[in-house]
């Protein structure tokens, strides 16, 4: 059994950057947020952890972030916090494609 570690620095650099939302600007949503998709996305690494073809939460939360967050990244064209994300996410959806080929 292999530790998805790249997965759980993904959950934690979402949950960190919705702390951060929240500290800066005092966000209760990039809070909320940032925890509701850093927990589904560190669910997702347990249990790519315990079975690695079983990407099916993992590519939910990534993938629905990523559209969300390239929406904001879209209409206010600021790297931070949206373009990160963005990239941070689009790149996980592609390591998880990649998780079920190889």
């Amino acid at each position: 059994m292999a530790v998805d570690w790249i997965g759980f620095s993904y959950a934690a650099a979402i949950i960190f950057g919705g702390f951060m939302g929240y500290k800066k600007k005092g966000s209760v949503m990039s809070l909320m947020a940032g925890l509701v998709f850093g927990g589904f996305s560190a669910y997702g690494a347990y249990n790519i952890s315990n079975n690695p073809t079983d990407i099916k939460v993992s590519f939910l939360s990534a993938g629905l972030l990523s559209l969300v967050m390239g929406m904001r990244y879209k209409k206010s064209g600021k790297i931070l916090p949206a373009g990160i994300m963005t990239g941070l996410s689009l790149l996980m959806v592609f390591r998880l494609l990649l998780l079920l080929i190889v």
